[in-house]
């Protein structure tokens, strides 16, 4: 378990950050723009969890037991994407798992099969959980595409890029599951404003 005796350091105030392997890289970098980005998709499925869990206007207790999992997972995916793939990473170092993407096609499965078919595309919104996974959904696609920038530039654990992209489809599929099961999906009606 992590300690955190002090919560300010003074260590970034050139503009740099620490990965996990102690080198030091700017606070723009494209490593550090991908982890801090979970790190808002993250707290963006905190939001939801407001909703979902007990006494929330949307509760559901196997919706808010996945989000638990998936919190605890994109911190994994942080500490993963924090320290390169380069001979400094310590053998005890933090990678997403084969596991952990299979778990999320798993429930994907399981959560679609009970969907009402989908026969245009979704506009974010619905219930509340609904609408703000909507959102973590688009959070989760940008922090995919800065994940595969940097792939184009280091090595990435491929799990975790795959992991990333399973994410959004979860988030989508959940979103729908919490709106009734698409029933109170909000339609994209193509040129409805012309």
């Amino acid at each position: 378990m992590v300690t955190l005796s002090k919560i300010y350091t003074r260590g970034g105030d050139a503009g740099e950050t620490s990965l996990g392997s102690g080198d030091r890289r700017p606070k723009h970098d494209i490593r550090v723009a991908a982890y801090g980005t979970v790190d808002e998709a993250n707290s963006v499925i905190g939001l939801v969890r407001l909703y979902t869990g007990p006494g929330g206007s949307d509760a559901n207790a196997e919706a808010d037991a996945m989000l638990s999992r998936i919190q605890n997972d994109l911190f994994d995916l942080g500490a993963d994407l924090c320290t390169p793939e380069d001979g400094k990473r310590s053998e005890g170092a933090l990678r997403i798992q084969a596991s952990q993407v299979a778990r999320l096609e798993t429930e994907i499965d399981a959560m679609n099969g009970d969907l009402e078919p989908l026969k245009s595309f979704i506009l974010p919104g619905g219930r509340a959980a609904a609408a703000h996974l909507h959102h973590a959904r688009t959070v989760a696609r940008r922090a995919e595409r800065l994940i595969t920038e940097l792939a184009g530039a280091e090595a990435v654990n491929a799990e975790a890029v795959k992991y990333v992209n399973r994410l959004s489809d979860h988030l989508f599929v959940l979103a729908r599951r919490l709106n009734d099961g698409g029933r109170a999906d909000v339609l994209w009606v193509p040129g409805a404003t012309r």
